[in-house]
């Protein structure tokens, strides 16, 4: 009988535990062949994650509408642990149907349970809506939205910002994300048009789900037709107009996220793995050909955590090897070759680097299958400051027509020579657009073939050939640690590439600067130092603003121990005069002075911003803010991001003095009794008196503590 109980004791937990591993899902489908009479083949690809021995809990079922037969794959796993702490796992499942009606019809299945997560949901529910009519713009069916997470996403309590999932359409339609139950977490916020999430505030310890919904809809009117020739319309999005917008299709998007235990800093590349180029950027889209290999290569970084392994929800064909490079970066090489099954797929792959203590940020692309490659031509690339060209070999892209080829923005024009046809964009137009890469920004443009929307057919090969050019955050032009001179270099979008000198000069002519080869430089207390902040652009109308400027006795510009002589554009200390500049330059001089406390050393760091000149709204428009309420909103698109330039260290010099003359012989100093006397009973009081200093001084160091800076 114990024994018996003990049995049944063990199948409960067992069931129990098998019944708590939810951990989500997706689904995206796509048309087939349409077949004489209007029967339509519809293909599903649905991915489920959960805990290993990854046995599928979903099974479809129609729910609504003329679904036909389902047919069912084999459940493949795409992705399982290798920590070998959560023991977790993905598999994917193909699911085909013909379809005979032309009405829409929907998908679902419902279960217990979620995995154990903060607010104890239970049920899990996937839905699905599918409408196989005629698209009056593609001339088949419409095509879902495709997205899909990571199997197990983990971030660190202190390190969780934002949350950027994959919303890729291939009929080009807007993409939403809608989530009903997000309520439960005060703390997040939901971006539904570019499916973000965004954290204000501190979310719990543990496993936070969330159900989404993905919807599309046209960018422009356009209708849906059945066999019979009865159409009805559909509109684009509108939230505020009077206007029926009815969604395309629905499919579910529903993950985890894991809140782990609050790390000692969130820079990436420390404790947090940090992706590298040639990592392809979050909604790239690849191109792939049937029978032929496709190769991803992922590159990350971590000087604080090794990284054992890349986490990856792909196609389950798709095999992965790792290798050990120096300096904390490891690689991983994705290898995947599409069948036939796979043509016209649009194919997404989300990825994560590992560590036993986070994870790095999740990147998801779109891998598009085609019966053979796109031509992609011999051209090369010229990286300016602010602009981009390419020259493309029209030997190797023989029988193509140059004006049937457009740049992303397709009012940008290409022009042509005897050999190349040519190009050239500035970072922030032509439909140019950037991505950070984590150790590069990359402005990517791309020419295709243009095709005619209104045509069914085409007698032109189609042409991709995507551009792009990388250019460093931050780079200096001197990395050596005692000389602080430098050029500091900095790439945005709407500036391109610019710099900041900090420099210090020998006079208030600021002509002059200071041979780097004098660093750390010696100065006296209450000597003028004559500084410079100098901004270098292409660009020909840009302003400079010097935010703030602080004193640190290290170089860590966020030290403990500092001093404002600048401060949201207004100048603290009384010593500091500005001198005539122009709007890209800075000069001004300062008294110096160092740090109570036995420091000798100064680091001086400003934050220092950019603008486009005429622009009433910008930071540097707004000059000084001593008050909060002063400050109101600003055109951010009309300045760069605030950035720090350090200069520094400036050593105090250090004085002997003598007190008395040396005799002839030997230096020894000759005294008679009486100035003995005196100079004993004068030691005397200077030792009381010292006494009765360091007393008086422990009684007030609270207060003492205020007065950082000393200049005498």
């Amino acid at each position: 009988m114990a024994h018996a109980g003990l049995l049944l004791l063990i199948s409960l937990t067992i069931s129990v535990g098998q019944a708590f591993s939810f951990y989500g899902g997706s689904m995206t489908f796509m048309p087939g062949n349409r077949y004489p009479g209007g029967e339509v083949e519809m293909h599903f690809y649905y991915r489920e994650s959960g805990k290993l021995p990854c046995d599928p809990q979903v099974a479809w079922v129609c729910d609504s509408g003329d679904c036909g037969i389902l047919t069912f794959s084999e459940p493949e796993v795409t992705e399982q642990d290798h920590s070998g702490q959560i023991n977790w796992c993905q598999y994917e499942r193909h699911m085909t149907t013909n379809v005979t009606g032309d009405e829409p019809f929907t998908l679902s299945d419902s279960g217990c349970c979620w995995a154990n997560n903060v607010h104890d949901v239970r049920e899990w529910t996937l839905h699905s809506l599918v409408d196989t009519r005629q698209r009056s713009d593609t001339q088949t069916a419409n095509k879902s939205p495709v997205s899909a997470t990571i199997p197990n996403i983990r971030v660190p309590q202190n390190c969780f910002q934002h949350l950027h999932l994959l919303a890729h359409d291939p009929d080009g339609d807007n993409v939403r994300c809608k989530c009903p139950f997000c309520h439960q977490h005060p703390n997040i916020n939901l971006d539904e048009d570019s499916c973000t999430l965004s954290s204000n505030g501190t979310l719990d310890l543990g496993l936070h789900v969330f159900e989404f919904t993905m919807e599309d809809y046209p960018v422009s009117n356009i209708t849906l037709t059945k066999e019979n020739g009865i159409s009805s319309v559909r509109n684009p999005y509108n939230q505020t107009a009077n206007i029926d917008s009815t969604a395309l299709s629905q499919v579910p998007l529903q993950f985890g996220v894991e809140i782990l235990t609050p790390v000692h800093s969130c820079v990436p590349g420390v404790n947090r793995p940090s992706l590298l180029t040639p990592t392809p950027l979050h909604g790239d889209v690849q191109h792939a050909a049937v029978g032929s290999v496709h190769i991803i290569t992922l590159r990350a970084q971590s000087s604080g955590n090794s990284i054992f392994d890349f986490q990856v929800s792909g196609p389950w064909n798709m095999s992965k090897s790792l290798r050990n490079a120096s300096q904390g970066v490891t690689e991983a090489m994705l290898t995947w070759t599409p069948q036939e099954s796979d043509l016209h797929h649009h194919v997404p792959v989300c990825f994560t680097a590992e560590t036993l203590q986070s994870q790095s940020e999740m990147r998801c692309i779109v891998i598009i299958v085609a019966k053979s490659r796109v031509l992609s031509g011999e051209a090369e690339v010229f990286c300016e400051d602010n602009s981009i060209s390419i020259a493309i070999s029209k030997a190797s892209m023989k029988g193509i027509d140059q004006n049937w080829l457009q740049l992303r923005d397709p009012t940008c024009s290409l022009t042509s020579n005897e050999t190349h046809i040519l190009g050239m964009v500035s970072l922030d137009t032509c439909g140019t657009t950037v991505e950070d890469s984590g150790d590069f920004m990359v402005f990517k443009n791309e020419i295709n073939s243009y095709e005619n929307p209104n045509e069914v057919i085409t007698r032109h090969n189609q042409v991709k050939i995507g551009f792009s050019c990388q250019y460093p955050k931050v780079a200096s032009v001197s990395n050596h640690y005692i000389n602080k001179k430098s050029d500091f270099i900095f790439t945005e979008s709407r500036f391109g590439t610019f710099s900041y000198s900090f420099d210090i000069f020998t006079d208030n002519n600021f002509s002059s600067p200071v041979d780097p080869s004098l660093y750390p430089l010696e100065i006296n207390l209450m000597d003028v130092l004559y500084m410079g902040i100098a901004a270098h652009s292409a660009l020909p109308e840009v302003q400079l603003f010097v935010e703030s400027c602080r004193a640190t006795p290290d170089d860590n510009p966020y030290s403990a121990l500092s001093y404002d002589i600048i401060k949201e554009g207004c100048i603290l200390d009384g010593t500091v005069e500005v001198y005539h500049s122009d709007a890209r330059t800075y000069d001004f001089g300062i008294q110096a002075f160092k740090f109570t406390g036995g420091y000798n050393e100064v680091y001086i760091t400003c934050s220092v911003i950019l603008c486009a000149e005429g622009s009433s709204n910008s930071r540097c428009a707004q000059g000084c803010l001593r008050e909060p309420a002063c400050k109101r909103r600003r055109d951010v698109s009309k300045e760069t991001d605030r950035h720090h330039i350090t200069q520094g260290p400036f050593r105090v010099a250090r004085h002997t003095q003598h007190s008395a003359a040396e005799s002839e012989n030997g230096g020894s100093l000759h005294i008679n009794a009486g100035t003995a006397v005196f100079s004993g009973l004068f030691i005397v009081s200077i030792v009381v008196l010292v006494g009765l200093w360091v007393y008086n001084s422990k009684k007030t160091r609270a207060t003492d503590r205020m007065y950082l800076m000393s200049n005498f």
